[in-house]
């Protein structure tokens, strides 16, 4: 695929506020030697390109420029952000035939000019339109990855730390299935410093009843439309998460996130993208795992499937 330096160069398609945010993240962290922007509205990319240009001499080196489909021929990943925005009060779901239609254009662009690289999907509806991605693309579903519920899952850790006054750091928890209203909070999979989540709570002076661990869930799971309402938008998390992804990729890094990827039977789903913790690499996924959760736990995963399953189908998907 060229220079040595392919395998650290990404492509962002997409520069509104989620890829242009995702760019700086990945430019403060040195996560790749080569970030290029890739957008139909050319004032905007180069504008975006000469601003974070501008700030390199404080950041790891870093070559960040305007491009076209044909430079993805030069990266191991593209990144797709491209897409109209959530308004408020609407749902992921209803997000679908309007974004499908964008990624009906930009899949071909990308595998014409890059059959080997890796797709990563951060536009909403994220679940359906990774898997959109996926069978346009005609790649194995490890190279076809979505954002899917890593960022609800840094909301959950969040939260958990803010509650049981720990750092997020010791916070191991996971939301799964899809990402939006119908994901599902692995409460049986939650550790806080290597204890089960129940364990620990009986030794903590707060406390955690149902009604409270509810209202953490809820907070997760409305927390982009809460941001929506406030700011019109969200993507400095999210920014922050695919740079997570990225990392991971580029880095051969082995780690495990809560991405979206093809089911393929894990707790009897497949046929549809959602999101378990999941072993990322250089290859993409690798490996899908499969926690052991409540038997409530697994038949809500299911449920959040099957509703992906059926706006899918409504989609002639």
């Amino acid at each position: 695929m060229g220079s040595e330096n392919v395998r650290d160069a990404v492509a962002i398609v997409g520069v509104g506020a989620v890829g242009a945010t995702t760019a700086y993240a990945l430019m403060n962290a040195g996560a790749a030697s080569e970030i290029i922007l890739i957008s139909r509205d050319q004032d905007k990319v180069l504008g975006e390109v000469m601003d974070l240009n501008h700030g390199s001499s404080f950041v790891p080196p870093v070559r960040i420029r305007a491009g076209g489909y044909e430079d993805c021929s030069e990266t191991r990943l593209v990144i797709i952000t491209a897409g109209v925005r959530q308004k408020p009060d609407e749902s992921r779901v209803d997000l679908l035939g309007r974004n499908l239609e964008v990624v009906n254009e930009i899949i071909p662009n990308i595998t014409a000019n890059n059959p080997d690289c890796i797709i990563l999907m951060v536009s909403n509806p994220v679940d359906a339109l990774t898997y959109a991605a996926l069978k346009i693309s005609g790649f194995p579903p490890g190279r076809v990855i979505g954002s899917g519920t890593l960022l609800d899952t840094s909301r959950f850790r969040f939260l958990l730390s803010e509650h049981c006054r720990v750092a997020t750091q010791n916070v191991h928890a996971y939301i799964i299935g899809e990402h939006g209203d119908s994901e599902v909070a692995a409460w049986s999979a939650t550790s806080v410093a290597g204890m089960p989540f129940e364990m620990f709570c009986q030794g903590c002076p707060c406390g955690c009843t149902l009604v409270e661990k509810d209202a953490i869930f809820q907070s997760v799971k409305n927390a982009a439309y809460e941001i929506i309402e406030k700011k019109g938008a969200t993507f400095y998390a999210i920014g922050l998460a695919v740079r997570r992804i990225v990392q991971a990729i580029l880095r051969n890094e082995s780690v495990v996130l809560t991405v979206s990827s093809l089911m393929d039977g894990q707790y009897g789903v497949s046929d549809v993208c959602v999101s378990l913790p999941s072993v990322v690499d250089e290859n993409g996924v690798l490996r899908v795992l499969e926690m052991p959760l409540s038997e409530e736990e697994s038949s809500e995963f299911a449920a959040s499937a099957e509703t992906l399953r059926a706006n899918l189908n409504k989609a002639g998907l």
